[in-house]
Formats: C-alpha cells, structure tokens, sequence
C-alpha cells in the first residue's frame, strides 16, 4: 500500500546585508565592527583586521556614518529594513501558504540565526536562500550564504537547501529596474547616464577567478562560463542587458565602480573619477542607476544621490537625478517569486 504523499513545507529565506539599529553613533560603531569584521569583506590576516576596525575605523568612522545614516533615516527606519519587510510581506502574499517567508540581516537585526529560529521548530524540510545581491560577490553573497549554512546546519534535521547565489541576468530583474529608470528617460534627453556598482578591492576579483582567467580588463566585455562568477563581468552583463531593453545608444553611458575604502586598488573606473570627467567635459545633465542594490541605502541616497550630485555641480554639472532602487516595485516582486518556484 502506497503512502500517502505528505506536501513538502519550503521556506523562502530572504537576506540583506543588514543596517544599524539606530542612527546613533554606539549603534552605528556596533554595525561596523560586525559587518567590517567579517574576513570575506576585509580580507587580511585577523589580527591586522582587528586592530584596523577596532583601533582605527570604528572609532574614528562612527561618528560620521552616525551623520550619514541621520540623512538617510525616516520616522518608518531605515529603508534598507523597511523595503526588506514590506517585500518579504508582498513575496509571502505572492506565493500563498505552501512558503513561508523570512527576513534576516547579515549583520544586526533580525539576525539570520533570528530568523532561523521562525523556521526550525515548525518542520521546514526545505529551505531556498535568497541573498538579495543581484550579482554574486564573495563578500556579499559569499558571506550571506555561508552564515545561512552555518546557522542551518545546526538543526537536529537539516533541510534541503537551495541556494540562488545571483540573479543579475534575470528578465523580471532587468525589466523592473528599466521601468523605474524609464520614467526619467521620457522626462528629457539627459546629456549622460552613469550605471554605477558597488565596488569591491581587485584582490577579490582575482581570489575568485578560475584558472586566473580574470585580468581586470576587457575580458569583463564578454560574460561567459569561464567568468561566470567574476562580480565586474556580472556588472557588465547587467548593464548591456538594460541598455538593451531601455534602447539606449552606444556612447550615451557608461560603467563605474562606487563606494570604495582605503588605499589598495579597488575594481575600475571609479564613479567619483567618472563623474569628474563627464563634468569637465561639458555633460550637463546626468542619469544614475546603481543596479547592484534592490532597496534604497546609503549608496543609492546619500552618496548616489546627494554627494554624487554636488560633485558633478562642482564640475561644472547642472541636472543630476538618481534612479531609486527596487524597493517595492511589483515586477521584482515578481521576480523574486519566479527564481523561489523556479527552485521548489
């Protein structure tokens, strides 16, 4: 006699890379030190890493992130956390009661292991992580999903797990970000449109290059299996792929990097050289997108949208306007429910 076959029970476990609990400089030293310690964000021997964020960035960044974050911060919170929930609410609504649907925070609050905890006493045989990164990155991705198989793993019954490690090529990924900057683009011909990307240190990208295929060069221009998870080729590929669905032409944009800290050589062109140049140049009116991020932060906002845009004014700009992340928008909604059933 057959048994009777029991649904499986999945849960969809979303992450990002986490915020203060506050903007107040204790809160905002505590975030750093968490977050800068981590050894797949800066990677050096632990003591060197140790006495750098303890003896040096922490005390002495804190107080002016605190500031930063303040210019960011609403009467809701962050936006990072408030997007965060208000999408992991509409993803729940989207795929109904066969998931179940969590938030965590790579670093502060809900934790991960928080997070985990909702899951685990009610028999989830199955859990698909969702890193909300869009293009793979060691320090992002990389350190979401190993803190992700760290906490799961101590289950007394340990789940199927399925990871989506980066979903910079996905066609509902692409078409959300084009339908926000589409409005933008039928306000005026903007005179330059920058796609700029986190950046992170070149040691990195060559950490992870198979066969040290990975130049740092023109070998990003073509995205292939060979590549398939150097972050600036995923970059790249993000970019043709909305140049491609917003009908843009050759030459009206360009590539750069954004967000770097210290002094080793991090992935080029730089966003604050790039848009330097373009000012020099005569370009009087910019468009920003920053695809590498889903929900609003720091670098959409702040250094994206207000101190990008009076170093263009600097320069000689004039019209600056960034394009605002994901946040709500419906398509990454559907999105995200397409890559969750694509793994169930």
């Amino acid at each position: 006699m057959a048994l009777p076959n029991k649904k499986s029970k999945t849960a969809v476990f979303l992450i990002n890379l986490g915020t203060p609990d506050s903007p107040n400089t204790p809160d905002v030293r505590k975030y750093l030190r968490q977050f800068l310690m981590d050894r797949r964000v800066i990677d050096i021997p632990w003591l060197n890493r140790w006495l750098l964020i303890n003896m040096i960035i922490a005390p002495f960044r804190a107080p002016k992130s605190a500031h930063e974050y303040k210019k960011l911060w609403t009467e809701q919170g962050s936006p990072l956390m408030f997007h965060g929930v208000a999408v992991k609410e509409l993803l729940q609504q989207a795929l109904g009661d066969e998931y179940k649907v969590v938030l965590g925070m790579r670093y502060q609050n809900p934790s991960i292991e928080s997070a985990a905890k909702e899951l685990e006493a009610k028999g989830y045989n199955k859990v698909i992580v969702v890193p909300l990164f869009p293009q793979y990155a060691s320090a992002s991705t990389g350190s979401a999903v190993e803190e992700a198989l760290r906490v799961l793993g101590k289950w007394e019954i340990t789940p199927h797990i399925e990871v989506i490690s980066k979903f910079f090529d996905h066609p509902l990924f692409i078409k959300a970000f084009a339908e926000i900057g589409r409005k933008y683009l039928a306000e005026r011909n903007w005179d330059h449109i920058i796609f700029s990307y986190h950046g992170i240190p070149e040691r990195q990208i060559k950490k992870a290059s198979i066969g040290d295929q990975c130049k740092l060069g023109t070998c990003c221009q073509v995205y292939g299996s060979r590549n398939e998870y150097c972050y600036r080729a995923q970059c790249y590929e993000t970019t043709r792929l909305l140049v491609k669905e917003l009908g843009l032409a050759e030459g009206s944009y360009s590539v750069s990097f954004q967000s770097r800290l210290g002094k080793t050589p991090w992935i080029k062109p730089y966003t604050d050289h790039n848009i330097e140049e373009l000012g020099k140049a005569g370009k009087k009116s910019i468009l920003f997108f920053s695809p590498s991020f889903i929900a609003d932060c720091l670098e959409t906002t702040v250094e994206g949208g207000e101190e990008y845009k009076l170093l263009f004014e600097e320069h000689g700009g004039k019209d600056w306007q960034l394009v605002e992340s994901l946040n709500t928008n419906p398509t990454w909604v559907e999105c995200l429910k397409d890559m969750v059933v694509s793994k169930s």
